[in-house]
């Protein structure tokens, strides 16, 4: 009886499915590289390009911006024609941070006076890069940049100007090359926010990630009169609030706090003035110097770097009950209460293959065993969520099919006017381009476009940017591709 009634108890733990170890196709280093006095690893952030064909990783290090191709995964290499090297570099540099936009690649760092806001011209990948802008008119150090390619927007966070230091400031890249500042904050209407580490965007709406001090939600549609939505600052395991993500339907989103033992959030967002923790969730080690560092999520799926615990994936498909379902550790040194290991993780190459960064060991190139599916993400919208404002819309009944789409998208439109040529660009739920069709030319009548899809976009959910160069157009629209 006591046999049965073990059997029966256990069910549960021996039916519920194990998380499965990834498998590693490729790594590259650089011994030559300095360490950090700081950390005693050389290596900081990770980022994606496709760029004529070719997957790129790009990894920070002390000493710069490196570009490794990962076109053949299994053995990556590095553009050494296209480095660039950081205006600081050195042991005391620990941060880089990199988003892109329309070919070229936007670079800050945080720890030396000498820095610049970098711009790069990727657009010559594989074969090289041309630094377009490296000076320190508009910043001088950044923690963290994020791109809104939506809205042509670029903001910084924890900004240092001369002797002044800012919680975050705003730029607008319609011109990539020639940011425009739009503003610098430190206050929204009444409300002091001394810092912000990180920042996620869609839409104009900012989640900033701010520290010590806490969890904000900002609308800067008006960059003159940005709109505070809601505040969160005491909730459950609060700690060090350093970065997160929005699910693709706007309802939650996903927190790291920077703080050893803690755990991921899953956090309400659907009403800004009641933003509430719901769920808790991690890798349940039980390692005390376990730390959830950078969070991104695709669709249904959720991909973490956690220091000392490398990559960690997550299905999100019911966020209330997020199940881990893969991993891959990075950093086999010892688990003591400080930062080390997995730095940074990037999921959106068309290959599907996880680009990790590991702040002691460099580049690790993951086999990713998993699929998004944006149907099996089982939320509803926000009632209130926001869509991309679209200016002054010209464009009368407008029509994109089929959907799903496979290889080709039709797009229909009555325009009341002549105007400017047309730019279409399918952006993934990240905001990174992944197709263009630009300088498109339009008619006043019926307009019609038959869009050849790349064949190296992954099934899933894409909006379709729809805008022109003088900005008399600017439009959203769900793509879906099923092939």
């Amino acid at each position: 009886m006591r046999v049965i009634l073990f059997i029966l108890f256990s069910l549960p733990f021996f039916l519920k499915a194990q998380p499965t170890e990834l498998n590693l196709l490729g790594t590259w280093s650089d011994s030559s590289l300095p360490v950090t006095d700081a950390w005693g690893g050389p290596y900081n952030e990770i980022w994606g390009l496709v760029v004529n064909d070719h997957e790129i990783a790009v990894i920070g290090s002390t000493m710069g911006t490196h570009f490794i191709d990962v076109t053949d995964p299994t053995n990556p290499v590095e553009l050494t024609d296209a480095f660039v090297q950081g205006a600081a570099f050195g042991p005391e540099l620990v941060h880089r941070d990199f988003h892109d936009y329309r070919g070229f690649l936007y670079v800050v760092a945080d720890e030396n006076s000498n820095s610049t806001l970098q711009i790069i011209d990727i657009r010559n990948l594989p074969e090289s890069t041309t630094v377009v802008s490296d000076n320190n008119d508009l910043l001088i150090r950044s923690h963290n940049v994020f791109v809104d390619s939506t809205q042509a927007r670029l903001y910084a966070c924890g900004i240092h100007r001369s002797t002044a230091q800012d919680a975050m400031s705003i730029y607008d890249i319609a011109d990539p090359a020639n940011p425009l500042e739009l503003g610098i904050y430190n206050n929204i209407g009444n409300v002091e926010i001394p810092y912000v580490h990180d920042i996620f965007v869609r839409d104009h709406i900012a989640y900033l990630n701010s520290g010590d001090d806490g969890f904000f939600v900002v609308d800067f549609t008006d960059t003159d009169a940005p709109i505070l939505q809601g505040t969160m600052t005491d909730y459950v395991q609060a700690g060090y609030n350093h970065s997160g993500w929005l699910d693709h339907k706007g309802h939650y989103y996903f927190l790291a706090d920077e703080n050893h033992g803690l755990e991921l959030k899953v956090v309400d967002v659907c009403e800004p003035d009641d933003i509430e923790v719901m769920q808790t969730f991690g890798t349940d080690s039980g390692i005390p110097s376990s730390i959830p560092h950078n969070v991104l999520i695709d669709c249904n799926i959720l991909y973490a770097s956690w220091y000392y615990e490398g990559v960690q994936v997550f299905d999100i498909s019911d966020p209330l009950n997020p199940v881990r379902i893969g991993f891959y550790d990075t950093f086999d040194g010892v688990d003591e209460p400080s930062f080390a290991g997995n730095w940074g993780v990037y999921p959106y190459l068309p290959s599907g293959n996880i680009l990790a960064s590991d702040m002691q060991n460099g580049l690790f190139v993951i086999e990713n065993s998993f699929t998004p599916d944006c149907d099996a993400y089982l939320v509803e919208s926000c009632e209130n969520a926001v869509p991309v404002a679209e200016i002054y819309q010209p464009v009368k009944a407008l029509k994109i099919y089929p959907q799903p789409a496979a290889n080709q998208l039709t797009i229909d439109f009555f325009l009341k006017e002549p105007a400017a040529d047309f730019n279409f660009s399918l952006t993934d739920i990240s905001g990174r381009q992944v197709a263009a069709w630009n300088n498109q030319a339009v008619f006043a009548g019926e307009n019609k476009f038959n869009l050849d899809i790349p064949n190296s976009l992954n099934n899933g959910f894409y909006i379709m940017v729809i805008d022109n160069d003088d900005d008399t157009v600017g439009i959203t629209r769900k793509v879906v591709v099923q092939r």
